[in-house]
């Protein structure tokens, strides 16, 4: 009897020490991908804006001919098979037989890639999210004891690429227990943790700055009501880019010829950029540039229009990227409609109600509002924003910004654009 269990204890450590040294794996080799996608993106954005500033016919040139190249890669690289974006991580979790194919690796990285820097009114993250969660699922094919253990591989994929583009580990470990996981088992806790670490190891090493250099000093209790106006308002508007993507994801479905999904979404695309440049790529350049001005922005008609203008747009501009084959999903455009939409709020009562509020935290807290609306994960969207920040002064009106938004979205729309099936609704 002694001797069964120190078989089955011994087995036990064995699948244990398999399962660290895989997670150590995972942890590396989703960190080195999202942090080479982060930085190859960010470097040909910024030189594509800057001829795109110079030469406007680029504007037209751009997005048809990245939308194109995207089409032929799928055709011929990728053999006609298409990317269903965060969909395919969910539909794995939930099939025993049904895994990410290791192609999912180049595919999204490479389209994700090529959206943003031609233009594509979107971000990385979902396929930075999508090629980390099929590193986890390959490692879990390799061995049969990681059999049982498909979705903790999973999620630790998923978790150390959100810590790579973020710079913060409790929300890439967060965001898959409230997006994909919603459990947690011993397995979850040592494989995410393990790749977490290992990611943020990797950042520290390479010695990665925050994405957004902002001061934040303090904030005061008297802005309580207005935080809370800015949550409805956010949880309003992430139903819009959410109702937007299904909607045109739905239209464009009904076009048979992909050359015309393309010519119109690159047509939109080029209009929209060549009036609001802000919508280009991820739209991280313009958040920098309103937070650099924020204190002194001062609300005119013309600066309230052109700000009503890119929070109508995004959502739309977005929605036709990914609907004519762009790839990438909702978490930079909820990132700069929070932005804005924080913004404009605070420009508004200050300029007419003389409140005196303070702009930056009002966009702060913005962006994690929407981002909280939009994949309801309140927690992720908080730990998320204070790391691209590196700043955690905000954590209480975040979180409780994050709720009310999270709630208000759920009662007008109870779907995301990752949990929306057309099942669903009929």
């Amino acid at each position: 009897m002694n001797k069964t269990a120190q078989i089955k204890k011994n087995h036990q450590l064995i699948k244990l020490r398999k399962l660290v040294i895989v997670s150590i794996l995972i942890g590396f080799l989703s960190a080195f991908l999202g942090i080479s996608l982060k930085k190859i993106t960010e470097y040909y954005e910024e030189i594509f804006f800057h001829e795109v500033s110079v030469h406007p016919i680029f504007y037209i040139v751009f997005p048809v001919f990245g939308l194109s190249v995207i089409y032929f890669l799928r055709q011929y690289l990728f053999k006609k098979k298409e990317n269903k974006g965060i969909k395919e991580v969910f539909e794995s979790t939930a099939s025993k037989s049904k895994n990410l194919p290791s192609y999912k690796i180049p595919s999204h990285f490479i389209n994700g890639l090529l959206t943003v820097i031609f233009g594509g009114s979107t971000g990385i993250e979902v396929s930075t999210v999508v090629a980390t969660a099929t590193i986890g699922s390959v490692a879990h094919e390799k061995e049969n004891v990681f059999r049982q253990y498909k979705t903790e591989l999973i999620c630790a994929g998923v978790a150390a690429g959100v810590t790579a583009l973020f710079s913060s580990p409790i929300a890439g470990v967060l965001f898959a227990f409230e997006v994909i996981s919603r459990k947690v088992t011993r397995a979850f806790v040592i494989s995410n943790l393990i790749a977490v670490s290992i990611a943020f190891g990797l950042l520290t090493i390479l010695k990665e700055e925050p994405l957004f250099a902002v001061s934040i000093t303090t904030w005061h209790l008297k802005a309580i009501p207005y935080f809370i106006l800015l949550g409805i308002l956010a949880g309003m508007n992430s139903v819009y880019l959410t109702r937007c993507v299904l909607f045109f994801k739905s239209q464009f479905g009904k076009i048979d010829k992909h050359y015309y999904k393309i010519i119109i979404g690159s047509a939109v695309l080029s209009i929209s950029l060549f009036f609001f440049p802000q919508l280009y790529g991820e739209g991280y350049h313009a958040i920098k540039g309103i937070f650099g001005n924020a204190h002194q922005a001062q609300l005119t008609i013309t600066l309230a229009l052109t700000f009503i203008g890119i929070l109508i747009l995004k959502p739309i501009v977005t929605s036709i990227t990914l609907a004519s084959g762009g790839d990438g999903g909702v978490f930079a455009p909820s990132l700069f409609i929070g932005a804005f939409l924080g913004l404009l709020l605070a420009s508004i009562l200050n300029s007419f109600f003389h409140v005196n509020v303070i702009p930056i935290n009002f966009m702060i807290i913005g962006m994690a509002a929407v981002l909280s609306a939009s994949i309801h994960a309140p927690f992720t969207a908080i730990f998320l924003v204070c790391g691209l920040t590196n700043d955690y002064t905000l954590f209480f009106p975040i979180l409780a910004v994050c709720l009310i938004s999270k709630y208000t979205a759920k009662t007008i729309y109870p779907y995301t654009v990752y949990s929306y099936s057309p099942s669903l609704v009929k």
